[in-house]
């Protein structure tokens, strides 16, 4: 008889505990794997509900800022700066000196808030907040869209037109985004009408909060091309930024109001949300199978209780390179290749998949959605040239 503290374990059992311990770490591998997917596909689809202020505030004269040195602070051009939770915002420009700890750059002017008490800021695109801030006669107007009254904005032309241009922010963004495009469109005799859309923080809500990535906010768009069809409007131009581009390709592709659109223009797109999703996952780090066990579940029935989505993302139906052949208006996409959020390499298979309607105008260096701010020259001599050749078009195919 052995006792308690002499009992040893038989071979066999060994082998039993080795199989319950892999087992078990298998067990908590796969359950690690998948929390980090659900993560991943609720936080695509969520509304943020805050930002990261991943800017260190260093020093502020009534000229300069001082900033920690990050991609953000270290690329070219003028730029939004929200400060103090986003209760505060500036306006900054060109960078000054760079040093191995800071960077300094012109700060332009201070909109509200006081920045010389400010610790932490973030930068944005967006750089005009309001429609006044461009000086041009506006109207704040309600657009009846299918969940109710979504706000928007509606700049004239200079002089009475039937042409209209509709401005489509992206995600987690509002429509402010898009005032950097008024002046461009203006100039070439455009009306702006510069929408929201479901669950952007302006427009009503969805019952589930969710983004549907474009394949739903679309009748928002399509509920904008109505307003403008009512006031009078023969000619369309959409504009998409980001997830706009995304909105605005499936408004163009299932509208029955497609009609009257002439032109498509896309500001650092999502033409395929497989590869942008891809792509982020990659640079956060996330495993292949990982990313792959995410999309699938965005794209899965089952998968809603998951993500909270009210209904599951056909991403079929949301890649354009696929459905190149879907599209039958002049497109002028504008990418940067340092894009670094959404990858410019959809734009270009489509650019490349459709060369007699896409006009492709590639940047380099410029951040995601920032290539008015990169290089406003550039950006406004593009759209320019592709709105005089596609006006030149449309009045060649009424004659």
């Amino acid at each position: 008889m052995t006792s308690s503290t002499d009992r040893r374990i038989r071979p066999g059992a060994v082998v039993g505990i080795a199989a319950l311990g892999v087992a078990g770490a298998t067990l908590a591998t796969s359950l690690a794997a998948g929390a980090v997917a659900v993560t991943m596909a609720r936080r695509i689809v969520t509304p943020p509900v805050d930002r990261d202020e991943d800017l260190r505030i260093l020093a502020v004269s009534d000229a300069t800022i001082t900033l920690s040195p990050t991609e953000d602070s270290l690329t070219p051009g003028q730029y939004s700066l929200w400060f103090n939770r986003s209760t505060g915002h500036a306006r900054i420009g060109e960078i000054l000196a760079v040093a191995p700890d800071s960077v300094t750059r012109t700060l332009q002017n201070v909109d509200f808030g006081d920045i010389t008490r400010a610790r932490r800021a973030r930068m944005s695109s967006w750089y005009f907040l309001r429609p006044r801030d461009l000086g041009y006669p506006y109207e704040s107007i309600d657009i009846t869209t299918p969940l109710g009254l979504a706000p928007a904005w509606y700049i004239p032309a200079a002089d009475e037109s039937s042409r209209w241009v509709i401005q489509v922010h992206g995600r987690a963004v509002r429509r402010s985004e898009t005032l950097r495009a008024v002046t461009v469109f203006r100039d070439a005799g455009y009306n702006s009408l510069l929408v929201s859309y479901r669950n952007d923080g302006d427009a009503p809500g969805t019952a589930d909060n969710r983004y549907a990535l474009g394949s739903s906010e679309w009748q928002d768009v399509e509920a904008g091309i109505q307003y403008a069809i009512d006031h009078g409007a023969t000619d369309v131009v959409l504009m998409g930024w980001s997830m706009g581009g995304a909105t605005v390709l499936q408004a163009a592709t299932r509208s029955s109001l497609s009609g009257i659109i002439r032109g498509i223009v896309l500001e650092s797109p999502v033409i395929d949300w497989v590869s942008v999703l891809e792509h982020q996952g990659k640079v956060a780090g996330v495993p292949p199978f990982i990313r792959r066990a995410a999309i699938r579940l965005l794209g899965e029935a089952r998968g809603k209780v998951l993500t909270g989505l009210g209904e599951p993302i056909d991403l079929s139906m949301l890649d354009f390179v696929r459905r190149a052949d879907d599209l039958h208006w002049p497109i002028l996409l504008l990418h940067s290749d340092g894009d670094g959020y959404v990858p410019s390499a959809p734009s270009r298979a489509l650019a490349e998949a459709r060369p007699d309607i896409v006009t492709f105008v590639p940047f380099d260096t410029a951040l995601h959605v920032r290539l008015w701010n990169y290089d406003a020259v550039k950006w406004t001599t593009a759209i320019e040239s592709w709105l005089s050749l596609a006006q030149a078009g449309n009045t060649a195919q009424r004659a």
